[in-house]
């Protein structure tokens, strides 16, 4: 499966969104965080803001919900337009049921993990989830630091996808760099949202460039 590389706007300047989503054109897609202030410390954006930037990005949008009841609002965002709409296990009421539901409704459907959270509760999902988001950092704010601690469970993840026959897409999210891309894509991760690593160089292009193939490289 290839490497995909998802910069998060959380490090984009808020103030010229539509701007800053034409200078990552060249990635696959666009990692939108939306924070609520209850499931985590940090508020960002909600459903106004990201049925806009639907209608202007020039692309797909993938949603990461870090909310409570992800169950009520998850399928609002697929209606306003997100191509891929993330939960938290941690706060979904029945994480099969909403997955179905995304799904249903046309987008794809994935589920998170802080790091904390142990994975084998999730996988059992992989037939019904297209992606499994393994938090790399504690969720809620931008720019923190890659914790190592949370590669065996990458591996353990996509262990059990290889053994299943699935074709569930691993992402990670915290902390990715031209460094940390390696230890994540060694473990099995094949999905990247980079937010300060992307929006903080002159050449965004270059550098997804650069990101993609490390870990095209590193990739199991």
């Amino acid at each position: 499966m290839a490497s995909r590389i998802h910069p998060s706007i959380l490090a984009a300047d808020f103030a010229n969104l539509e701007r800053e989503l034409n200078r990552i054109a060249m990635a696959d897609m666009a990692h939108v965080d939306v924070m609520d202030a209850h499931f985590v410390p940090n508020l960002t954006i909600g459903l106004p803001v990201v049925r806009r930037l639907a209608q202007v990005s020039p692309l797909p949008l993938d949603v990461h919900l870090m909310i409570d009841d992800p169950d009520r609002w998850a399928p609002k965002y697929v209606e306003a337009g997100a191509a891929s709409v993330t939960f938290h296990a941690e706060a979904a009421a029945d994480a099969a049921q909403l997955a179905r539901h995304i799904r249903q409704l046309g987008a794809q459907a994935a589920i998170a993990v802080r790091p904390a959270t142990p994975v084998e509760p999730i996988l059992d999902l992989l037939a019904v989830v297209d992606m499994v988001l393994i938090m790399t950092v504690e969720p809620g704010f931008g720019g923190q630091s890659f914790m190592a601690e949370t590669l065996p469970k990458i591996a353990q993840v996509r262990a059990e996808i290889t053994a299943r026959g699935c074709d569930t897409a691993i992402q990670v999210d915290g902390g990715i760099s031209r460094k940390t891309i390696k230890l994540a894509a060694d473990a099995g991760a094949n999905v990247f949202v980079a937010g300060s690593a992307v929006f903080g160089v002159a050449d965004v292009a270059a550098e997804i460039a650069a990101l993609r193939s490390l870990a095209d490289v590193h990739s199991c």
